[in-house]
């Protein structure tokens, strides 16, 4: 069998958790690949809402294995928190959850370092989530990482090593800090991390595909941010690509089988970076409120604008999607013009590749559609879809030259419509 791989096509929050949800009943084993607790995946359903930060969102349902891949790196005092919500709400984790050795420790001071970085860098700021993702990619390329695995052979000396090494560069900032406050949450999070399998998991994962079981990958934040193929530098530390998934759970390419690729009726983004269809504007604003287009995690206000074909197109170039999803057309239901970006014109030139730099000197061309005033939101097959709709959809097809499979209509589990395309 084959591992088929989910993950989102603009700058994160696309909602990936959902979708791997809906799709999870198809599936044997879940597993994220990349990412850390800085990525938050919203599901509802039943008239309850959660919000995941490490945990792969095929946790609910019953019976599925779920790993935390290779490829992510883990903060225990965050997991911990994570785990006590869900076991508060009644779902017992042990059983179904496992963790890969390989998968990179994001220690205290891992935090620490995150915010001292940024803070230096002043109004040239990533706009990180300062929960310590990229110092951790960063020990972990520079072969200076502590994983899962070690928790389980002199951890401890293990540790006081790194966080001798992480104190000393800090000295070097004009950053005040107390280590001891977030130790112990820390600590305590290494013990609920303890009650959870250690696996190798490059091997239960090619063990599940020879025995002709089915696996889904799950990516975190989104292809525009990815650490090569993003609007670097404002992008995340991993790859976030569907390449990601090879090295983030030890599968070859050839075991890749159907691409995922999820993307808004519309775009947004989080913190700072370039963003060249941002409405700065009501109808951005109106976007923001509509799609309650809010941080899972962090409770930071997304940016709005219109979708980006240009961006969505490379995304799908690089990513090999073989399927679209299309989450949030709810949100644009009373909007009486739909546009889309189907050019950049960059120093004067309209060119429909996305270039190395958008930061500057980058202005939209649109495509203007009619929008389709109906409330979507209780619609249940694609045969209630309104025209106007039907023909955005055709004309997102026609540009990306991919099939939309899949419309979400709502935040809901059962606001999802299955479109029947060849």
């Amino acid at each position: 069998m084959k591992v088929d791989v989910l993950l989102g096509l603009q700058w994160g929050d696309e909602g990936k958790g959902k979708i791997v949800d809906v799709l999870t009943p198809d599936y044997d084993l879940i597993s994220r690949f990349q990412g850390g607790p800085n990525a938050g995946h919203t599901l509802e359903f039943e008239g309850q809402k959660y919000v995941l930060r490490s945990v792969p969102s095929g946790i609910f349902q019953g019976g599925k294995i779920n790993v935390i891949g290779n490829g992510v790196v883990l903060d225990p005092a965050l997991f911990k928190q994570e785990i006590e919500g869900l076991e508060a709400s009644g779902h017992n984790l042990a059983e179904r959850l496992y963790v890969s050795k390989k998968a990179h420790l994001i220690l205290p001071t891992h935090r620490l370092l995150d915010a001292a970085y940024e803070s230096a860098k002043g109004s040239a700021k990533i706009g990180t989530t300062g929960k310590g993702i990229g110092p951790a990619y960063t020990d972990k390329v520079s072969r200076n990482g502590l994983r899962v695995g070690d928790i389980l052979c002199n951890f401890e000396e293990k540790y006081k090593a790194a966080v001798a090494r992480h104190k000393e560069i800090l000295s070097h900032f004009d950053f005040e800090y107390d280590l001891e406050s977030i130790e112990k949450d820390w600590f305590e999070g290494i013990e609920k991390l303890k009650t959870f399998q250690f696996i190798d998991s490059e091997f239960i994962i090619n063990d599940i595909l020879a025995s002709g079981k089915k696996v889904l990958a799950e990516g975190a934040q989104g292809t525009m941010l990815d650490i090569d193929f993003g609007s670097y530098p404002f992008v995340t530390s991993s790859n976030t690509i569907c390449a990601g998934a090879c090295t983030g759970l030890g599968v070859s390419p050839k075991k890749i089988g159907e691409v995922y690729g999820i993307f808004k009726a519309y775009c947004t983004r989080v913190g700072s970076g370039p963003f060249p269809t941002e409405l700065h504007n009501e109808e951005g604003d109106e976007m923001r409120r509509l799609g309650n287009e809010f941080g899972s995690v962090t409770g930071r206000p997304r940016r709005c604008g219109w979708i980006d074909l240009v961006a969505l197109k490379y995304a799908v170039m690089i990513n090999g999607v073989s399927q679209l999803i299309m989450m949030k057309s709810d949100v644009l239901d009373q909007f009486p013009i739909i546009k889309a970006c189907v050019a950049y014109k960059v120093n004067g030139e309209e060119t429909d590749e996305f270039p190395f730099d958008i930061t500057e000197g980058v202005e939209p061309v649109y495509a203007e559609l009619p929008g389709w005033k109906t409330d979507m939101t209780g619609m249940q097959s694609e045969n209630e879809f309104p025209e106007e709709f039907n023909n955005y959809i055709d004309f997102l097809e026609d540009y990306l030259e991919v099939p939309v499979k899949i419309v979400s209509v709502g935040p809901d589990r059962a606001q999802t419509i299955i479109r029947y395309v060849e």
